[in-house]
């Protein structure tokens, strides 16, 4: 008897199947890291006047952000993924999923929209209420990750402290200036 050997159709499946995988992670991870990229070249200019502000006390240097936000980027699209991912088994589980991911872009969309407020526009206490409001969404994407998936939850734990840290720059830097 001959070894079995998978039939060509399946072959292709499996093959197309291992690609879509890698795009899908890729895409997911990477957001992220894109809509922040974005965010940074339509601030640019004025994330330069960063330096001419009145800081509070525990301020970072200007280069410590752009390291900083790069790591958290890529753990955020991290955490995505793996709740993406995770095998639902039931219409709960399923429903479940759909609410993290919508919560997930709905505050990367925040967090989009929070540099251009502070760094574009002159209300920084607006946009101190903006990121509270990503915070609370950041808060209930990683419990339901909890639910979920723990290891993405504790993804999100870093970012959620970074953030707890820019509302205190944030406020700081509005009641300084």
């Amino acid at each position: 008897m001959g070894k079995k050997t998978m039939p060509a159709k399946a072959n292709k499946r499996k093959k197309e199947s291992r690609v879509r995988r890698f795009l899908v992670a890729a895409v997911t991870i990477l957001l992220p890291l894109a809509v922040g990229t974005m965010a940074s070249i339509c601030t640019v200019a004025a994330q330069e006047s960063f330096n001419d502000f009145n800081k509070p006390p525990l301020a970072p240097p200007a280069w410590v952000f752009p390291v900083v936000w790069t790591v958290l980027y890529l753990l955020m699209g991290v955490a995505s993924y793996l709740v993406y991912r995770k095998k639902v088994h039931n219409w709960d589980e399923r429903r479940l999923r759909i609410a993290e991911l919508v919560i997930f872009y709905v505050q990367l969309f925040f967090n989009f929209s929070w540099t251009i407020l502070f760094f574009n526009s002159d209300m920084k206490y607006f946009a101190f209420g903006w990121l509270i409001t990503m915070w609370f969404m950041i808060l209930a994407f990683i419990l339901m990750a909890f639910k979920n998936h723990k290891v993405a939850g504790w993804l999100m734990v870093p970012y959620i402290l970074w953030c707890t840290f820019a509302a205190y720059l944030n406020i700081s830097i509005a009641i300084l200036n």
